[in-house]
């Protein structure tokens, strides 16, 4: 069931993380935060930056231990701010100072309104899952807002369920987390996909507990890996 090869017709559930998968950073609170520092980033190479930063920070999970830590969120903020056009530039040093001051950012302006920006097309590509008489539900490692995020992003009813990492106790990749979601919808590990952003959250955690997985990679940021991707939902859809 690791396979590269997904049984995509014999499909019959898909699990779907929630950031970077169907909603996402509103990266004009980090731009109006940078330009109150005095350093100017367009936000759409910041998106860009924040994609091609994901396989150094997936790389680092196993030392992170946790992708919801203020540490770890620092260190994504880093990654994301080295491979952004800044002006003026900033060295190592001060992209560290840069990345520890806009890290409580998140949870100053609150996590529902930071990760309330829902990505082009994911309205429609879930639209047309349902339509396929797919069964749907949120995997996601959070803070135990997941849940109402989705509800004011207007996306809550696409979902059978919603598995929030906080709630539950584990947190990908460990595989009780999908053995939970498997559990409570009824699926079985051999017609189920997890679609998510991270590799080792994501494809590790789905594989370990014997479900297919999908990698979003959107601008070809992981050439090497031994999984299938795609880069949004709409292709997913596509391939169904």
């Amino acid at each position: 069931m690791a396979d590269i090869d997904i049984p995509y017709r014999r499909l019959t559930t898909i699990f779907l993380d929630a950031g970077n998968t169907i909603v996402a950073m509103e990266l004009g609170y980090i731009v109006e935060a940078l330009e109150a520092a005095g350093i100017t980033c367009d936000p759409v190479a910041l998106r860009r930056a924040e994609a091609a930063a994901r396989p150094v920070v997936s790389a680092a999970l196993p030392t992170l231990r946790s992708t919801e830590t203020m540490g770890t969120f620092e260190f994504y903020v880093r990654e994301m701010l080295a491979r952004a056009p800044l002006t003026p530039e900033q060295d190592r040093e001060a992209l560290a100072r840069l990345a520890h001051d806009l890290a409580p950012l998140m949870d100053r302006v609150g996590r529902v309104a930071f990760w309330s920006y829902v990505l082009p097309g994911v309205p429609e590509a879930l639209a047309g899952l349902r339509e396929r008489g797919l069964n749907l539900s949120v995997v996601s490692n959070s803070d135990g807002t997941v849940e109402r995020l989705l509800t004011e992003v207007g996306l809550r009813p696409f979902f059978d369920t919603v598995v929030d990492s906080h709630v539950v106790g584990y947190e990908k990749p460990d595989p009780r987390i999908f053995t939970h979601a498997m559990e409570t919808v009824g699926a079985t590990a051999g017609t189920t996909l997890h679609v998510g952003d991270l590799y080792e959250a994501d494809v590790v955690g789905a594989r370990a507990a014997g479900l297919h997985a999908l990698l979003l990679d959107p601008f070809d940021d992981w050439p090497d890996v031994d999984c299938a991707r795609a880069v949004d939902l709409t292709a997913l859809v596509a391939r169904l």
